[in-house]
């Protein structure tokens, strides 16, 4: 629900509290991401309802949400008022993580948090660490919410910069090291590529106490073992797996329909991947 001035009052309530609950209630290390691709979602379908849909049919499954801004800011100004009605929609158990990947100077940083924190109702949001602590705290003054911040990306080429040398460490571990000092508050996690396991292990034995944000499971065909098990802390957890394209499309597409029943193909899926997750734990 909304204030009358437009604010989002979903967010009562801290991330970690909302994915603890999560994670036991559902027996889940499942990040759902949510990243609408006018092109495959089946001719008839709105965004919104698509959506709406894939989160009803998965929400038993899934430890958390993350939106991608960029899925929703291609779409103009319709895509910021969806992107606040998913949310939504998505039940208060469950946290939602925006994957923006914000980072300016600390006034500009300022309004982003106050955009995805109080307006769009983010639990969590992905930062660019490049900027540096003043570039953060905005974000981290937020007691209740979470930040991961890019560390390992999944990408093919984030090995440019992030494997640099930094005296005798890498870049990557550099911002590793970095974001313990900046974890005051215990709401500092880490953005790592499942793609790339041996760096998973790596910023695991630098932050062993700290929540990992795993892409490229999925479509970009991690291997879910070997990238679960290098991640997992000393308790068997503190991650969230995520995967978007592959459960949202799980569906054939034929001339712009899809081929059966979508939201169900999607729950499948999802139900697939937690399952596999759970047995690589």
């Amino acid at each position: 629900m909304t204030t009358a001035a437009g604010y989002n009052t979903r967010t009562a309530g801290s991330f970690r509290q909302r994915f603890d609950t999560a994670v036991n209630a559902r027996n889940s290390l499942l990040c759902l991401g949510l990243d609408p691709d006018p092109n495959r979602i089946p001719v008839g379908v709105s965004v919104e309802d698509f959506l709406i849909g894939i989160i009803e049919a998965t929400s038993d499954l899934v430890c958390a949400y993350k939106p991608n801004t960029a899925f929703f800011e291609q779409l103009g100004d319709d895509g910021w008022r969806i992107l606040r009605e998913v949310i939504n929609h998505v039940p208060d158990e469950t946290p939602v993580l925006l994957d923006a990947k914000r980072g300016d100077v600390g006034h500009t940083a300022a309004a982003y948090a106050a955009a995805l924190f109080d307006w769009a109702g983010a639990d969590a949001v992905t930062l660019n660490p490049y900027l540096g602590f003043d570039a953060l705290e905005p974000f981290l003054s937020y007691e209740d919410r979470h930040i991961f911040i890019l560390c390992r990306t999944s990408n093919p080429s984030a090995g440019d910069l992030q494997d640099l040398m930094v005296g005798d460490v890498r870049v990557y571990e550099q911002v590793a090291k970095l974001s313990r000092d900046w974890n005051e508050r215990g709401n500092v996690g880490l953005v790592v590529g499942a793609t790339y396991p041996d760096e998973v292990a790596r910023v695991r034995a630098i932050c062993p106490d700290q929540l990992m944000l795993l892409p490229g499971i999925g479509a970009q065909q991690a291997d879910i073992h070997v990238a679960v098990s290098s991640a997992l802390d000393a308790t068997g957890g503190n991650i969230l797996v995520n995967a978007s394209r592959s459960i949202l499309y799980a569906q054939p597409v034929e001339n712009g329909c899809a081929v059966g029943g979508w939201a169900e193909t999607a729950r499948n899926a999802a139900q697939e991947l937690r399952d596999a997750i759970n047995e690589a734990r």
